[in-house]
């Protein structure tokens, strides 16, 4: 039998601590009261479950996902617009074909569902209600039935003059699916203000099951309170708290430190890492969820703390419930019913009088008095991260106090004493940013090895090879804009974090659910011991130097004032003669513009001509892409350099494999089968080649962009590692470069944008997917569409900016362009 579970509502009774999270999501004790009711569903073997959802749906999604990790099988039904407990049902009812059981998302309950299910099935209801008896039912919707069972009144929240019955709806039902047939589309429907009465008018089976056990609707402040309070105290029969118990009814998560002189008086709950002073005093029913600290002398009674705060010394906390990221100083005292919001400051002395609330990210100054609650509310959320990391302008969206957030965001993802290497560009903006992340890591307590300004490749060799480290960070002017900066993150192989590690990271920055480390946890900020000189004994071992010796090269390298110079400069000077161009690091002269890259390689082609060199090598800021102009002074474009570089590695190892995207020519198969090569084709990004890297054959991989990996020396692209890699193939292959550009196969491309809104883009995906198929459709960054045997068009949407991108393949210039306007009016005509 399939769940629904209702998890829509916005919990308004709640606030301020729905401010921020849907009300399913609010803690109870060691979990969220969802999770609660998901672990009774699996204890009765329900595990397949829908949820419904509205307020804040994503942030649901987002904590149970597909429900794997729990055991059961989760699925999502998004409302657009309110559509009540009925309509919320009908809004999922294409997932339903059975029977099937409903309960919500936010009540605490540990009633009998098989009893009930059994009970529905022997009285041949159409719906059964489970009931339960409450000593006030004047918020509930009572419900009187007859000897049977059958209801025969419904009344939703009566005055005393009309209660005839202590027995209430705890909103947990079992229907048929006929039942549906009476709940309208797309309209707001109640199941007990309108399907019910409806019902009953109709004279359908109606039943009601008096169910036994533990049933609480945590809709208020108080309810939430007494949910946790019964729980900690064993009235509610679902598993205890997770943790070893001490005894008393004290229990406790990893690694707690209590003080000797510590006094606890349970019930009380201590989640991972909290760590209890000295002389601290606490008295149950309480709740310390993870990583808080509190410290001396204070005395916390019947108070709910949330993660990460932090209670000063000699405070005094009584019957408060004190959200996520809080601090509260020295000597703060908290009377009965006081609810903080998240990431509240409570500066040392202040005093919060009975039922004062305060909305999120308020300041109370030192000893304030505050009688009246503060109300302040900031919802809003933004995806972090984009292609090219974490980006913005400096000191209007990435600022220091961000940055510093961003570091303790990734160490609040890693694992307590991890390392975290970190590298920067030249500028001073990036010194900046690069100090604040560094400053928010050991904070979370992950250590810190600072490598200085290194060329990328080599801070992500270091990352790989570095025996402890965890991630890597990279901060740069962005090539495009040199307002921007670029944050970039690698994993423990140094490569660009998946999408699922940023969601992570992303989901702890909103959240702000960050680990606070207690003094000898904090973590250690140290120099990296010459990354260079490892980076550059493995590249040399990787290349055949004597061979590249041997054919004695003239070389002209244009370093573009960045990295690069520092780390391979002398090692090409003994490989090949080098004229050097811009080899000196200089913020002032950063060539982070397009067109002044792009005048500067035309510089550098008119240098090599007049000198008569062999080849000439612009490597960018970073020293990942490589650009290439011939003997002649011709420069190449982006995709006649990767032709090149596949055709001299397949003459140099014939059989071997190559990846490549999707959206490069035929021309690259062509060349392959001259040499019994293999193409690989992956999507348009760096873990694209994460599915094919470990094939002992693959020895390249190029994307036409003037990016370049070589796999067996690292999973990064790496233009100082491409350039070595194309003086051996062409001291292999003895040829000038324009002689073999000359023979390689003609290629004729276009490419162009087409205008998409935003909201047209998933619409026009869908579209296009139904119109394709079989093997001349292909899905990879978008969609392939094979017109014949020689053209195509890849039509990928821009993941920044409201177009698609379109790039075609024809028998000459003029039929590819024709290719994408054709596409273009098809696209506009989807969008229309």
């Amino acid at each position: 039998m399939k769940t629904v579970v209702l998890a829509g509502g916005e919990g308004s009774r709640l606030r301020p601590l729905t401010i921020g999270r849907p009300k399913p999501l609010i803690p109870i004790v060691n979990k969220s009261v969802m999770a609660h009711m998901l672990d009774l569903l699996k204890s009765h073997t329900l595990t397949e479950v829908i949820v419904t959802l509205r307020y804040m749906g994503h942030a649901i999604q987002d904590f149970f996902e597909d429900g794997s990790a729990l055991g059961m099988d989760i699925s999502y039904s998004i409302e657009e617009i309110p559509l009540g407990t009925a309509g919320s049902v009908k809004n999922a009812a294409h997932l339903i074909t059975e029977p099937f059981l409903v309960v919500s998302g936010d009540a605490l309950t540990d009633f009998d569902l098989g009893a009930m299910i059994r009970a529905h099935k022997e009285s041949g209801a159409m719906a059964t209600m489970a009931l339960a008896r409450v000593p006030n039912p004047l918020e509930y919707g009572v419900i009187t039935t007859d000897e049977q069972g059958q209801i025969i009144q419904f009344l939703e929240k009566p005055g005393w003059s009309e209660v005839l019955s202590d027995t209430v709806n705890t909103g947990i039902y079992v229907f048929e699916p006929e039942v549906l047939t009476l709940i309208p589309n797309n309209q707001p429907f109640d199941f007990s203000q309108q399907l019910f009465p409806l019902m009953l008018e109709m004279n359908l089976p109606l039943f009601g099951h008096v169910a036994d056990g533990y049933w609480c609707d945590v809709g208020t402040i108080e309810e939430y309170r007494r949910a946790t309070s019964d729980l900690l105290n064993g009235k509610i029969n679902l598993p205890l708290p997770i943790g070893e118990h001490l005894g008393g009814g004290i229990w406790v998560g990893k690694d707690v430190e209590i003080a000797p002189d510590t006094q606890l008086f349970g019930p009380i709950y201590l989640g991972d890492e909290v760590k209890l002073k000295s002389n601290v005093i606490i008295h149950g029913p309480t709740v310390i969820r993870a990583y808080n600290t509190v410290d001396n002398y204070s005395r916390i009674e019947r108070t709910i703390i949330w993660r990460n705060g932090y209670v000063g010394e000699a405070c005094e906390l009584r019957g408060a419930v004190i959200s996520r990221q809080c601090s509260i100083k020295s000597r703060v005292l908290t009377f009965e019913g006081v609810v903080v919001g998240d990431d509240c400051v409570l500066g040392e002395g202040a005093t919060l009088h009975a039922d004062v609330k305060l909305w999120p990210r308020k300041q109370v100054e030192a000893g304030a008095i505050i009688n009246d609650s503060i109300i302040w509310g900031n919802q809003g959320r933004r995806v972090l991260f984009n292609r090219y990391g974490v980006s913005g302008i400096v000191n209007v969206d990435l600022t220091p106090e961000f940055a510093a957030k961003l570091g303790a965001a990734l160490g609040a993802t890693l694992t307590k004493g991890s390392y975290v290497a970190i590298n920067r560009d030249v500028h001073r903006s990036s010194r900046m940013l690069k100090r604040a992340i560094i400053s928010g890591l050991p904070g979370a307590g992950v250590n810190v090895l600072d490598t200085a300004q290194v060329a990328i490749p080599v801070v992500r060799h270091f990352v790989r090879n570095h025996p402890h480290t965890s991630a890597g960070i990279h901060v740069r002017i962005s090539p495009f804009d040199q307002r921007v900066v670029d944050i970039r993150f690698m994993s423990d192989d140094g490569i660009n974090l998946s999408r699922s590690v940023e969601q992570k990271i992303e989901r702890t920055f909103f959240r702000e659910d960050f680990r606070r480390a207690y003094l000898d946890d904090i973590g250690l900020i140290e120099y990296a011991t010459n990354p260079i000189q490892g980076y550059t004994e493995d590249f040399l071992n990787y290349v055949d130097v004597d061979r590249i010796r041997s054919a004695n090269f003239k070389l002209v390298v244009d370093y573009s004032f960045g990295l690069a110079a520092d780390t391979i400069a002398d090692t090409f000077t003994e490989l090949a003669a080098v004229v050097p161009l811009n080899a000196r690091m200089d913020e002032s002269k950063l060539a982070v513009l397009q067109d002044k890259f792009r005048a500067n390689l035309e510089q550098a082609a008119k240098i090599v001509a007049a000198l008569g060199a062999d080849l000439g090598i612009q490597l960018d800021v970073g020293g990942e892409k490589l650009f290439l102009t011939d003997e002649k002074g011709n420069t190449l474009d982006d995709i006649t350099a990767a032709a090149l570089m596949v055709e001299l590695a397949l003459f140099a190892r014939p059989g071997s494999a190559i990846a490549i995207p999707s959206m490069l020519p035929n021309a690259f198969d062509q060349i392959a089968n001259w040499h019994d090569g293999r193409l690989v084709r992956t999507d348009n990004s760096s873990h694209g080649l994460r599915q094919v890297h470990e094939a002992e054959d693959l020895i390249l991989a190029v994307d036409g962009t003037g990016n370049f990996l070589f796999p067996k020396f690292q999973l990064a692209v790496d233009g100082m590692m491409a350039a070595a890699c194309l003086l051996e193939f062409l001291a292999i292959r003895q040829l000038p470069i324009s002689e073999i550009v000359a023979y390689l196969p003609p290629i004729f491309m276009a490419q162009g944008d087409i205008d998409c809104p935003w909201d047209a883009k998933a619409k026009v995906l869908r579209m296009l997917n139904s119109a394709h198929g079989g093997e001349w459709f292909e899905k990879l960054n978008g969609f392939k569409i094979h017109l014949n045997e020689s053209e195509w068009i890849h039509l990928a949407p821009n993941p920044d900016k409201p177009f698609f991108r379109a790039i075609a393949e024809a028998e000459s210039k003029e039929r590819a362009e024709e290719i994408v306007e054709e596409y273009r009016i098809r696209l506009q005509e989807l969008i229309a």
